[in-house]
């Protein structure tokens, strides 16, 4: 199977697991009565994420837009991945904390869908991307 397909997997479970850590993160908190809250660096977290998404995001975006020349994804792909990094670097210092996970979750959910998109437009299209 070819790189761009699983990078556009990677991207999409990259995404999802973005989404529970947001959603799930504050009742795991509560769950545990904050006695992991002091061993986990949030902010590390949401960093070491972005790292990990956005270079796998890139590939799986531009190698897709190569394989089926549909730019509208890359655009897609890359304002989602645009709103992460403003949600890590700005959304809770600016706006607050419900700002940075409304962010973050827009952001995610923008980027799974266009690696979806992404990755039927290449079947779709019979890329030699595929087996």
């Amino acid at each position: 199977m070819n790189t761009q397909v699983n990078a556009d997997k990677a991207s999409i479970t990259l995404s999802m697991a973005c989404m529970i850590h947001c959603l799930l993160m504050p009742s795991f908190l509560v769950l545990t009565s904050g006695f992991f809250a002091l061993s986990i660096d949030n902010e590390l977290i949401h960093k070491a994420f972005l790292i990990i998404v956005l270079p796998v995001s890139l590939y799986a975006l531009i190698t897709g837009y190569r394989n089926h020349k549909v730019l509208s994804y890359f655009y897609i792909g890359t304002s989602g991945l645009w709103l992460l990094i403003f949600a890590i670097f700005f959304g809770e210092s600016v706006f607050g904390e419900l700002a940075e996970k409304s962010l973050t979750l827009l952001g995610s959910i923008i980027v799974a869908s266009a690696h979806y998109k992404n990755y039927k437009a290449c079947k779709e299209l019979a890329c030699e991307c595929h087996d």
